[in-house]
C-alpha cells in the first residue's frame, strides 16, 4: 500500500463486504453463464489450432503477480502486445476471425470470473495491465499518486475502463485509476457495475 495512504472507515468495513459479493457473484455468474462458457471453449478449440484458455501474467494488488485468465483470441505463436502497441492491420492478421467476435463483446473476458472466484481479482476495479517494456510508463504514472491502482484489487471493469472507452492514453488511465483507488465504495461499485453492461451496447457515460 502507497505510504500514508489509509483507508477510510466505511472503505474498512466495505472491504469484507465486497469480497463476499465477489465470491457469491463470481460463483453465480459461472453456473449461469456455464453454457456460454462451454460454447465459448468449444469454438474457439475449433476454429483455431491452439489452447482454448490464454494465461498471462499481470500485475495485481502490492504489485503481486498473478495469472490471468482469458479466452485465447489470437493466433498461436504470435508475440503479444499491448493493445497500444498494435496498429488495426496487424491486429487482423494477430487475432483470429472468432477472436474478433470475442473481443467485440468482451467474451474473452469471462475466464476471469474463475480470477475472481480466487481473489486475485475483483468484479470492479483498475485493469490489470500486461507486464511488458511498453507499460512501464503507466505502471510508472499509477505509482505517482498515493493512493494508486496497486492499492487495490483489479477488476473485470473498472472506472478507467468505463468513462475512458478504450481510449489508451496512459497519464488519464492513471489518473482515474487514483481516483477509484481513493474513492471506492459500495455505491460507486454498483454505479461501475452497471455502467459496464451499457457499455457494452455502444453507451459512452459522461464523468
Amino acid at each position: 500500500m502507497s505510504a500514508g495512504y489509509k483507508l477510510t472507515k466505511r472503505q474498512k468495513v466495505y472491504l469484507p463486504v465486497k469480497r463476499a459479493v465477489d465470491i457469491f457473484g463470481a460463483l453465480l455468474a459461472i453456473v449461469l453463464l456455464s453454457w456460454i462458457l462451454l460454447i465459448c471453449a468449444i469454438i474457439t478449440k475449433c476454429t483455431s489450432r491452439g489452447p482454448v484458455l490464454f494465461k498471462q501474467p499481470r500485475e495485481g494488488k502490492n504489485l503481486k503477480i498473478f495469472e490471468c485468465y482469458k479466452f485465447r483470441s489470437m493466433k498461436v505463436g504470435v508475440a503479444q502486445k499491448g493493445a497500444e502497441d498494435i496498429s488495426e492491420e496487424e491486429r487482423k492478421k494477430m487475432v483470429t476471425k472468432w477472436g474478433h467476435i470475442m473481443r467485440k463483446t468482451s467474451l474473452d473476458e469471462l475466464p476471469q470470473l474463475f480470477n475472481i472466484l480466487g481473489g486475485s481479482m475483483s468484479f470492479i476495479g483498475p485493469r490489470p495491465d500486461m507486464i511488458t517494456e511498453s507499460n512501464n510508463e503507466l505502471k510508472q504514472l499509477r505509482l505517482s499518486y498515493s493512493p494508486n491502482a496497486y492499492d487495490v484489487k483489479p477488476g473485470l471493469s473498472g472506472y478507467a475502463q468505463i468513462y475512458l472507452n478504450r481510449e489508451h492514453d496512459p497519464k488519464k488511465k492513471a489518473e482515474f485509476d487514483a481516483y477509484y483507488a481513493k474513492n471506492f465504495g459500495i455505491w460507486m461499485d454498483i454505479k461501475l457495475f452497471f455502467l459496464s453492461f451499457l457499455v457494452l451496447f455502444g453507451y459512452k457515460p459522461g464523468r
